[in-house]
């Protein structure tokens, strides 16, 4: 039967169909390849954040005490403190009473009482990491003088935790909670109006710091006491993160994870003090430990449950504030989301307008 003339040969079709699935696959993988772009960020985010705080540290203005009045207690502190070239502060105290008072008031990461029987006064709830560096220091004192070193520790951590570094993974679970749930928020719920999405946030945060506490006690005993406390601390530091998370939403889109991520996993554990103390790290993760709220949630759980509160309003004032920058991020994300509708909505009446007079 002859071929219509309307239909072109196969060999024809099989041509035109070519270059337009290849067009199809090429835009495909560029899409794919573009999204790449994310997971490789991070892979060279949290290599640069992980190895730069943790990979070597070394103490600097790490404060020692030295317990005693005389001369031989002066003359100790200075060649320590020469020895030391910067590592070390070394102070002089008049009492054990003294040095203990300044290990519970964190000032202090050790204290030596010389003598026939040295002591050495430690608190590792502040940070066991550093007890073991300043161990480490006046272990070697101590056998210069031929003399075993005697470590008293006056703030120990409690059962549940022995290396001090529980609070830093409840601190990893609480962020990966509340950062994964942004992201499911700002995709899965990104149809709902922003009240709605805010609310969510509010309500997710409570979980994940419920969850957070029955860890803490119950479940890991990670502490003895204070667990209320603990609790709401863990939600102002849950409900900030998902309230900052949802509002930079709007403006960031697909790259919301990888700044999420950037806020509160790359600078946020590096920086919060769990593993180690400022002290002891290098000086732009050491200053972020001062404002940021991962280190304000471990500090201030430490002051709650260790250390009778001292210090602990200002631990709470930052996750405050962290919580005030997510309520000021929605706000602002809601004027630009009231005004993206305005302009869509004015386009759509200038279209309607336009057909009608065409009409």
């Amino acid at each position: 039967m002859p071929s219509s003339p309307s239909s072109p040969p196969a060999p024809a079709r099989r041509a035109h169909a070519g270059p337009g699935a290849g067009t199809g696959t090429a835009g495909a993988l560029r899409h794919v390849l573009g999204h790449l772009l994310t997971p490789l960020l991070m892979c060279v985010g949290m290599g640069l954040a992980y190895l730069g705080a943790f990979h070597a540290p070394e103490p600097h203005d790490l404060r020692v005490d030295v317990v005693g009045s005389g001369s031989s207690a002066q003359v100790l502190a200075q060649t320590l403190q020469d020895k030391g070239d910067g590592t070390l502060d070394v102070r002089t105290v008049p009492g054990r009473d003294e040095a203990v008072e300044a290990l519970e008031g964190q000032e202090a990461f050790g204290a030596y009482v010389p003598g026939p029987k040295p002591e050495l006064l430690v608190a590792s709830a502040a940070s066991d990491t550093s007890a073991t560096v300043v161990e480490k220091v006046f272990t070697g004192v101590a056998a210069e003088q031929g003399a075993p070193l005697k470590v008293t520790d006056v703030v120990p951590v409690s059962e549940g935790d022995p290396t001090g570094q529980g609070i830093f993974f409840l601190l990893v679970a609480l962020s990966i909670g509340s950062y994964a749930s942004v992201a499911v928020i700002g995709g899965a719920g990104a149809v709902l109006p922003l009240r709605l999405r805010a609310l969510l946030a509010a309500g997710m945060s409570l979980v994940v710091s419920v969850i957070g506490a029955v860890f803490a006690g119950p479940l890991f005993h990670l502490v003895d006491e204070g667990l209320g406390g603990v609790w709401a601390m863990a939600w102002l530091y849950s409900a900030g993160i998902l309230l900052i998370g949802v509002g930079l939403h709007t403006f960031l889109k697909r790259w919301t994870t990888l700044g999420v991520m950037v806020l509160f996993v790359m600078l946020n554990f590096t920086s919060s003090g769990g593993i180690f103390r400022p002290e002891l790290q290098p000086g732009f993760f050491a200053s972020l430990h001062a404002f940021w709220n991962g280190a304000g949630f471990v500090e201030g759980v430490r002051a709650h449950v260790y250390f009778g509160g001292q210090g602990l309003g200002r631990d709470v004032l930052v996750l405050a504030l962290w919580l005030l920058a997510g309520v000021v991020a929605v706000a602002v994300a809601g004027v630009a989301e009231a005004g993206r509708r305005s302009v869509e909505s004015g386009s759509g009446a200038e279209e309607e307008m336009e057909e009608a007079v065409a009409v």
